[in-house]
């Protein structure tokens, strides 16, 4: 295969380049440490991957069904969900089944609650969302009050559990995203959505249920992120009422960065992986050479304005 052909793929598989930017980081940070924690490294980035992966799978499905759909109650129903299953678990093995199902019914009420915000009162999805953001929030720290309640040591065995260096909750989510990825590329669910969001008249004309799929849509999108406020509330030792905050920017940027169409109708289940990656790769390796908590935040927010004015220009383009 010659050169130009193989530049043309990877300018078509434009989620490669998340993974080609996680290994370059990952060589300089290891380059500067003279090869020290190379291992440590790479297992603490799965680890953390994990939580970005989830909520950006839901974030990358409200992005996907078209311009200005955009879910900002992420970081605030994991916060109200990881509260939620852990006071229901009350560190009880026996409850952890039913934690799990009130915190997923939690998200599934936010997920709809977003949705009618936006059908039915007519209001912007980013506008809608950061609303319903500070609802969920102020719900969250009513029902909390402060407490910080262990989880169940089952559930924390698992989500801090790992054999030969590989957490075990890294080999879940990545199950988790091949069936994610067949879902969005071969079911009707995944070629519904991608139609919608390229034009969603065309898709109604087309006899497609536009306005469930949205609902369900969001619904899904929250119900993800409740499930990341499960497992990140058994990570890190019990709910906090801020634990949520980082993945906002996190669920948008790597969405992005992996190669999902901005402007919808283009999904990319891989390049989520990649981009998770890359981002705490590069924070890490930003850590390393001791770079202030300051211009951590500027090279990631330039890194992200650089590939969605990419993104924009290669559109106009077409």
């Amino acid at each position: 295969m010659s050169a130009t052909a193989t530049l043309r793929r990877l300018h078509n598989t434009p989620w490669v380049w998340s993974f080609v930017g996680a290994g370059a980081v990952w060589l300089a940070t290891i380059a500067f440490t003279g090869g020290l924690g190379a291992g440590e490294i790479v297992t603490a980035a799965l680890s953390f991957a994990c939580f970005t992966v989830i909520v950006g799978t839901g974030q990358m499905l409200v992005i996907t069904t078209g311009p200005g759909n955009v879910d900002l109650s992420i970081p605030a129903t994991i916060t109200l969900c990881g509260t939620v299953a852990m006071k229901v678990m009350d560190e009880q093995n026996t409850l952890i089944i039913v934690g799990i199902v009130a915190a997923l019914a939690a998200g599934a009420v936010v997920g709809a609650l977003n949705y009618g915000l936006i059908r039915f009162l007519r209001i912007p999805p980013i506008i809608a969302t950061l609303s319903m953001s500070f609802l969920v929030q102020s719900s969250a720290i009513a029902y909390n009050r402060g407490i910080r309640i262990k989880p169940p040591s089952a559930l924390d065995a698992f989500t801090t559990g790992e054999t030969l260096g590989i957490p075990w909750l890294a080999v879940v989510t990545i199950l988790f995203s091949v069936v994610v990825g067949i879902i969005v590329g071969r079911s009707y669910y995944g070629r519904a959505i991608s139609a919608i969001g390229q034009n969603s008249r065309a898709a109604w004309l087309a006899n497609i249920p536009v306005e469930r799929f949205r609902f369900l849509t969001y619904v899904a999108s929250a119900m993800l992120a409740a499930i990341c406020g499960i497992l990140l509330a058994g990570f890190s030792g019990g709910p906090a009422l801020d634990m949520g905050a980082e993945y906002l920017l996190g669920s948008i940027a790597v969405v992005v960065i992996g190669g999902t169409s901005v402007a919808g109708g283009r999904a990319s289940v891989p390049g989520i992986w990649g981009a998770a990656l890359f981002m705490f790769l590069l924070v890490t390796m930003l850590n390393t050479f001791g770079a202030s908590a300051g211009i951590r935040l500027v090279a990631t927010g330039l890194i992200i304005i650089a590939v969605i004015a990419i993104a924009g220009g290669e559109k106009e383009s077409r």
